[in-house]
């Protein structure tokens, strides 16, 4: 009875305390999502064909084999197995955002001596103590363990968007190297056959000398030129290998085959679609969350500490007789933290939290920007290499015509293979550099969709707050 009194008044004025507390918390600050309308960048010319999708857009080359060894990424990688371990720790961390603003329970013992020093007393203690959060420091802590979240799932779509593109890249790099070897095979093959028509000619006295030493010099470099191709082809496939979580490169890798076809030559993806997938852009959009709870909690501090608390004591004395050894007692009420001789320290630590969330909102605008040159770069390289694509293609018609009618006049008896080694140079020459130009158009396809942050979204891609976390409160800061 003598205690209900006090705690009631107590109970009364916290409530109090927590009803004005209740407007302390920091929304986050409006953020700059303003992005253009379409793409400066993108050819109305190529807008026909219906762009792949973020989600899936490798498949646009129509390979099998590369459709599968994303699939193997997405489910051996250990560097997305180790992004999934943070985003499922930072969930278990956010479970302490409740449990810390829940009353708690301790017991313990301890031996206790007067400063008299003629009894020694064994003390025993069951105490509870509630932090009740109060200016902003539920709301805050709440909002920066939703910041830690997001953050860690924009780091695991980053860590999905790298490992796709990187095995997109290194799959089209290990092909267009072992097409280039086989180019390079065919040339020696017309070196060899170059070199057998001049020792004849030189076997009738049609050619000097200095013809076959041309062609053996040209020879000697092809073979020389080989070492690059192979060279690429051995480290694109130990990059697979290690993109799959694998020590050595599948055998089947090394089967000789030719690049795969991009048939897609649009994209069907506006820049809105930037804030919504992009890792830099989330990940900035998290900060600026973490930013406004650590600013929260900073101007908490600047408040007193308003906590419940209650004591059982159980006293034992050691040395009396036993009729009077035992004390008990209780105690509750509340505890109250003034920040009077650090409150300078704590002002100046609110403000450098504030400055934080301003620097983290501007950061967010920049990400923006970023976000939307890099994917106008990208545009533009590839319109570029598609058109050097078109015109080799054209160039590699109009050969393959010369050397169709050489081989009529061959067959006519009005030309010899001789004659004609020109042109099969010219036409292996064309196509060397239509490999080597679809190789780069290829390559700024997978640059342009990295930079849109194409990859396989999470099925849980939003942050989810913690359980029974209490939300910021959505009025103007200016209120608080």
């Amino acid at each position: 009875m003598p205690l209900r009194r006090p705690l009631m008044s107590c109970l009364a004025a916290c409530a109090a305390a927590a009803g004005m507390a209740g407007c302390m918390g920091v929304p986050i600050p409006p953020l700059d999502r303003s992005v253009p309308a379409a793409w400066s960048e993108a050819d109305p010319a190529l807008a026909l064909p219906a762009g792949p999708d973020l989600r899936t857009w490798w498949t646009a080359f129509n390979d099998p084999a590369l459709n599968t060894l994303v699939d193997q990424a997405l489910a051996q990688n250990l560097t997305l197995a180790e992004a999934g371990s943070r985003v499922r720790q930072a969930r278990q961390l956010s479970q302490g955002v409740t449990s810390s603003f829940l009353p708690s329970l301790s017991a313990g013992t301890r031996s206790v001596q007067p400063p008299s020093a003629q009894d020694t007393y064994l003390q025993g203690s069951l105490d509870a103590i509630w932090d009740l959060g109060l200016f902003g420091a539920r709301e805050g802590a709440t909002q920066r363990y939703r910041g830690g979240i997001d953050l860690a799932l924009a780091e695991e779509q980053a860590a999905r968007v790298t490992v796709v593109a990187e095995v997109v890249r290194h799959y089209l790099d290990l092909r267009a190297a072992q097409e280039q070897l086989a180019q390079g095979q065919a040339q020696l093959r017309l070196d060899a056959r170059s070199l057998a028509l001049i020792d004849a000619r030189i076997d009738h006295r049609l050619a000097a000398a200095g013809e076959r030493d041309a062609v053996a010099l040209r020879q000697a470099r092809t073979r020389a030129s080989l070492a690059d191709p192979m060279a690429a082809q051995s480290a694109a496939a130990h990059s697979l290998a290690a993109l799959l979580g694998q020590t050595r490169p599948d055998p089947a890798w090394m089967s000789p085959a030719g690049q795969p076809a991009l048939a897609v030559r649009s994209i069907a993806q506006v820049p809105a679609d930037l804030l919504r997938v992009r890792p830099e852009i989330r990940r900035a959009e998290a900060d600026v969350a973490q930013a406004a709870g650590e600013l929260g909690i900073a101007r908490s501090e600047l408040y007193p500490r308003v906590a419940l608390g209650a004591s059982y004591l159980v006293s034992y004395n050691l040395t009396r007789s036993p009729r009077s050894r035992f004390n008990t007692g209780v105690a509750a009420g509340p505890i109250i933290d003034l920040p009077l001789f650090d409150w300078g320290r704590r002002q100046a630590g609110a403000a450098a939290k504030r400055e934080a969330l301003d620097a983290a909102v501007t950061a967010y605008r920049q990400a923006v920007l970023e976000g939307v040159a890099d994917v106008e770069i990208a545009l533009a390289a590839l319109q570029f290499q598609t058109e050097r694509v078109a015109q080799l293609e054209d160039a590699r018609q109009t050969v393959a015509r010369q050397r169709s009618t050489h081989q009529s006049l061959v067959g006519l008896g009005l030309a010899s293979d001789f004659d004609g080694l020109d042109d099969q140079q010219g036409a292996l020459s064309a196509d060397q550099d239509l490999v080597v130009a679809r190789a780069r158009r290829n390559l700024a396809f997978v640059t342009l969709y990295k930079a849109l942050g194409g990859a396989p979204l999470p099925m849980d891609g939003a942050a989810t707050p913690p359980p029974d976390a209490a939300s910021p409160p959505p009025h103007d800061e200016a209120a608080s």
